[in-house]
Formats: structure tokens, C-alpha cells, sequence
């Protein structure tokens, strides 16, 4: 099955830009995911190819309006196979992290839709839209952005599109934890030592290093991802290691 994804924006070439590169290019010339783009102005009902109007009750700024959107909806789920869901990303959506991406992946077509202004016509969200999504606690000038995390982040956990598909099991956040240091050549730079265990070629050691430092580092920058985290007895005792060997404790 390839997935698809289809995004529906006032500037379409923002996306197409970003999509023809990387990882995300990189599927798309393979055929593991297809990508659709919707210029939503094209269902502007308009003479002037407006897609907005004035909020009620008054204020600033524009709000789009229920029939372009819900035709291009429309339009995007003729034109695709399988069933479709619908996101709306804004900054009272749910929040997206590694979790979310997970439940997303395997849905056949997503078709997501990158606001603007004040956002849609609520009616929208209540009748049209299936699934609403916040990149963080933070104000974007619209959805496009936000728009291509969510494909690059579902897309590079599809099998086959990595060069290894053990590189998004060990990414941060897919166990719950933040990714472990990596070092490359040289060993020794300017007096800066890679770890002698990861010299070592013993891949026991390596893991059991590896593991530590993911723990550790999740708990001195993210300790929120643990609070919920169960740790078996050994990861409470790398922790442990881990805040001694810096000082932590």
C-alpha cells in the first residue's frame, strides 16, 4: 500500500519546495508515499478568489470560510484511494509527539489542512475535520510548517525508507527516551576523547553505554519524559551510574 498524504494550502509551492528533498524526496521517487497538493484558492467561491472573511462578533484578522475549504476536502478524498482522515493543524490541537506519530502511520491517506489568519470556521472542525494537531506551544503564521513535520516525522518510520530501518527504532523520543551521544573520526580532537567503550568493539558494553547515556541525558534535559516512564530495576541502576559519573548526585 502506498501511503498518501495531501495537503491543502494557500501556498502550495512552500511545500513542494521542501518535499523534493531528503528523506521525504526520497520516498516519493521510490513510490512508498505520494504526495498531493491542493492550491485551495482554486475553490474560491469568490469573483476575486477570496477563501476568507471577517469573523463574527468583530477583531482583527480573517478567518477561512466553510464552502472552498469543504470542497477541496472533497476534492482531495475523490482523488485519493482508501479511506481518508483529516487534520487540521492550529495551536489547540492536540500536541504531536513520537506517540501520535506512531498511531498515524499505518492510516492509508491523510489529508492535512495548513490554516492561516485567525484559523477556519469552527464548523469546519466540527463537521469536517477528524483529528486537530499543535507542533508546540507556540504561535506559526500558518499551517505549513507544521504541515511538513508531520509528513517528514510519519514518513521516515514507514519500512524502506530509511537506508536502515533500525535508524527510526534508535531516533529520540521512539522508546521514550532522548537519543544517546554519537562521535565519529577522529577518536581524539583538539584533546577531546571519544569514549573508550565505544573503542572497545564490545557490543555488550556499547549497549549497556548507550542505554545509560539515553537515560541520563533524558533526565537532566527532559525529565518529564520519565515521569510516566517505567524503569526496570537496570535502568534505575544506569540512571544511577549515570548522575555519579557527572556529578548529579
Amino acid at each position: 500500500m502506498i501511503k498518501q498524504f495531501t495537503v491543502i494550502t494557500l501556498f502550495p509551492e512552500f511545500i513542494s519546495d521542501y518535499l523534493r528533498i531528503g528523506v521525504v524526496g526520497s520516498a516519493v521517487d521510490k513510490g512508498i508515499i505520494k504526495l498531493n497538493l491542493i492550491d485551495l484558492r482554486d475553490f474560491s467561491v469568490a469573483r476575486n478568489g477570496r477563501i476568507d472573511d471577517s469573523s463574527y462578533g468583530g477583531g482583527p484578522g480573517m478567518v477561512f470560510a466553510v464552502p472552498p475549504v469543504r470542497a477541496a476536502i472533497t476534492s482531495a478524498k475523490i482523488n485519493a484511494s482508501g479511506d481518508s482522515h483529516v487534520m487540521y493543524m492550529s495551536p489547540q490541537g492536540t500536541c504531536f509527539d513520537q506517540a501520535r506519530v506512531e498511531d498515524l502511520r499505518d492510516l492509508e491517506h491523510i489529508i492535512i489542512l495548513a490554516g492561516r489568519y485567525e484559523g477556519i470556521d469552527q464548523r469546519l472542525i466540527d463537521q469536517d475535520v477528524d483529528s486537530e494537531w499543535s507542533v508546540g506551544d507556540y504561535v506559526l503564521s500558518g499551517g505549513e510548517l507544521p504541515s511538513l513535520i508531520v509528513i517528514d516525522a510519519i514518513t521516515r518510520t514507514i519500512p524502506g525508507v530509511l537506508g536502515s530501518d533500525e535508524s527510526a527504532k534508535n531516533d529520540s523520543f521512539s522508546n521514550g527516551l532522548l537519543d544517546f551521544p554519537h562521535y565519529t573520526r577522529p577518536a581524539v580532537i583538539e584533546g577531546a576523547q571519544v569514549p573508550q567503550v565505544l573503542l572497545s568493539g564490545n557490543h555488550l558494553e556499547i549497549a549497556r553505554w548507550r542505554r545509560k547515556n539515553a537515560l541520563g541525558r533524558t533526565y537532566v534535559e527532559r525529565p518529564d519524559l520519565l515521569s510516566n516512564k517505567f524503569l526496570s530495576d537496570g535502568d534505575r541502576e544506569l540512571l544511577r551510574e549515570f548522575l555519579q559519573e557527572n556529578d548529579f548526585l
